[in-house]
């Protein structure tokens, strides 16, 4: 199979989810900046700046097959680094203005996206 030929509707869709929230990071700081844990060791903006540059990279990267395997680990390690913030919500959603289902909802959702971009970001034989 063609690089090319693996860019189907699920990559468009994985690239879009993540430029696009990285995109959110930059427009709608402060709502990020709220979930930075306190023992982040960087301040909640410089947290959330990092983040959604990294979301948005690798969201770019994915479009195209030469970067894809990079981007796939540079999400995979991103997500890894956000999860604190996602556990972080789900102990306090009343802080964030967020329902409780909705936060320990996200929680299981972030293996499964883990395994989306493992899938999206294989190299091509």
């Amino acid at each position: 199979m063609s690089p090319r030929a693996r860019f189907d509707l699920s990559t468009a869709l994985l690239a879009a989810l993540f430029a696009g929230a990285g995109v959110l990071h930059f427009l709608r700081p402060e709502f990020f900046d709220r979930i930075v844990p306190p023992a982040t060791p960087m301040s909640p903006r410089a947290a959330t700046l990092l983040s959604g540059a990294a979301e948005l990279a690798g969201g770019l990267g994915l479009l195209h097959p030469r970067t894809r395997p990079a981007a796939r680990w540079g999400l995979l390690a991103l997500l890894v680094a956000v999860y604190p913030a996602n556990l972080y919500m789900a102990q306090a959603p009343d802080k964030f203005g967020t329902p409780a289902w909705v936060t320990w909802a996200r929680l299981p959702l972030q293996p499964l996206l883990m395994w989306w971009v493992w899938n999206t970001g294989r190299p091509t034989p």
